[in-house]
Parts: structure tokens; sequence; C-alpha cells
């Protein structure tokens, strides 16, 4: 198993940039796939950004050019530039794990981002 916790959401003005981090509890090398995830109010939880652990890295549309996802050791980032109102929501940290027991997801508390003037 695996916890998570995230950081770095706040609010932003249109245009700024903010950087999000996941901490894990073990090593990014064992989890074999991790994502960012945002849910605004009143809609679906969507995916940002994920990787697997073969070191495909995809990202949505609506963020491409703009999120960058990145790994260190044990945390996870995200860094936002050019970020808009759209982007408003709670973001998450997302683990998938794979043992011979079963498969497992992982889910972090979220952290709040707000783009506004």
């Amino acid at each position: 198993q695996v916890q998570l916790v995230e950081s770095g959401g706040g609010l932003v003005q249109p245009g700024g940039s903010l950087r999000l981090s996941c901490a894990a509890s073990r090593s990014i090398s064992s989890i074999n796939a991790m994502g960012w995830y945002r849910q605004a109010p009143g809609k679906q939880r969507e995916l940002v950004a994920a990787f697997t652990s073969g070191g495909n890295t995809d990202y949505a549309d609506f963020v491409k050019g703009r999120f960058t996802f990145s790994r260190g050791r044990n945390t996870v980032y995200l860094q936002m530039n050019s970020l808009k109102p759209e982007d408003t929501a709670v973001y998450y940290c997302h683990a998938y794990i794979v043992t011979t027991r079963g498969s497992y997801d992982y889910w972090g508390q979220g952290t709040q981002v707000t783009v506004s003037s």
C-alpha cells in the first residue's frame, strides 16, 4: 500500500503558475502508475496527467503545453503554468499498484487550486 499527501495548492491569478507536490510513502519506482486528477464543483473527476512504470507520460488535451508532470525519488510534481479560471478544481494524486494479490488504487486527500482575479 501507499499513502499520498498533496500540497502546493492555493489561489492564483489567471496566467499564473503553481507547483503541486505529492509525497508518497514508498519509492515512486515501486508504483506501477501515478497520475494527477482534478474535480471541479458539479463535475466528474478527470485525468490531468499520468505516467506508468514503463516510462510513458500522458496529458489531457486541455493541459498540454501548460502542465508538466515530473517525479523524484518519493515525490511527484505537477508544474502548472498559464493557469486559467477553468483549471479551478481540487487536484488529487493517484497511485495504482499491482501485486500478486490484486491491483489497488490509492488517492491523496486533494489540494484546492483556485484561479481567479
